[in-house]
């Protein structure tokens, strides 16, 4: 593997400015009014002739979302072209470096081309761009992530230490971030889907069984500390259940029952009522910002 002093300095050091900044400044990407012609340097490319990015770290895209972009293109058109480069493998044809989600949504929209800056870039940089863009939109999940980073010490002999530099984080994240790898697949999935966090995941980590602890903290809906406390007794000596075991509720008596079936009642909504020598704590579970607000107005509603 080559060692980071021996490889050609990335041009990709300060982020997305040398590459994705070139799009920006070529924005707006709608031809200028009266000339029918896209800005100088965007060259509009038929929707058929560009292919997604292979290195792509992006796995998955809001469906949801990419309708509503694909409604906004349908008003307003593309209001920031995509950057790609020649497919290597391919003639006539493009590979995407930045802009994915556009061109995704530009396809639901019917466009038949896309505005477009044309770059050369090797590799490297095709990955690099594809990673940096996405983290610094907060757009990969925590194992996508964790597999891009990986990539690039893999196939281009990258270290921490220059990650770090590469996507603007520190040596710490990239090192927590890529610990997720030592997950099982089972229990990957349970992160990338959004079930549980990074930081569950980590603390499920000193677990004898990581899978297990993952998948009771999302049935039970587990804090992280929950988890640290979880794992931390059973390396202390104490027995973890397994994931087919079920948490014991605390039986409730009779009035309990009464009065939480009355709530749901009043409430239309699921109540948990928990109770013990110190006090207790009253749950009130909700779908949506709007049945919360319904909530606090009831809870509220001065009695005339």
């Amino acid at each position: 593997m080559a060692k980071e002093s021996k490889q050609k300095p990335s041009r990709l050091g300060r982020g997305l400015s040398s590459l994705i900044g070139e799009v920006e400044a070529s924005t707006p990407a709608k031809p200028e009014p009266g000339t029918g012609a896209a800005p100088a340097g965007v060259n509009e490319i038929a929707i058929t002739s560009i292919r997604r990015n292979p290195s792509q770290p992006r796995r998955t895209f809001d469906e949801a979302a990419l309708q509503e972009l694909a409604e906004s293109i349908r008003t307003k058109g593309i209001l920031q072209a995509i950057l790609v480069r020649p497919d290597p493998k391919d003639a006539g044809k493009y590979q995407i470096i930045a802009g994915e989600r556009r061109w995704r949504a530009a396809r639901l929209a019917g466009l038949e081309s896309i505005p477009a800056v044309v770059r050369n870039v090797d590799e490297l940089e095709l990955l690099e761009v594809g990673i940096i863009e996405n983290v610094q939109r907060a757009d990969l999940n925590p194992i996508e992530e964790a597999e891009a980073y990986e990539a690039l010490m893999s196939r281009f002999g990258r270290t921490q230490e220059g990650l770090a530099s590469s996507v603007g984080k520190s040596r710490v994240h990239i090192t927590n971030t890529l610990r997720l790898l030592q997950l099982p697949d089972a229990a990957r999935a349970y992160v990338r889907e959004g079930k549980v966090s990074a930081g569950h995941a980590r603390a499920a980590l000193g677990a004898p069984d990581p899978e297990a602890v993952i998948e009771m903290a999302a049935e039970r809906g587990l804090s992280v500390r929950e988890v640290e406390a979880l794992v931390k007794g059973a390396r202390d000596g104490g027995s973890l259940e397994t994931r087919s075991a079920k948490p014991k509720a605390a039986e409730k008596d009779v009035d309990t029952e009464a009065l939480e079936a009355d709530l749901m009642r009043q409430l239309g909504l699921q109540v948990d009522i928990r109770h013990g020598n110190n006090g207790g704590e009253l749950r009130i579970k909700y779908r949506d910002l709007e049945q919360l607000d319904d909530v606090c107005r009831r809870l509220t509603r001065r009695k005339t």
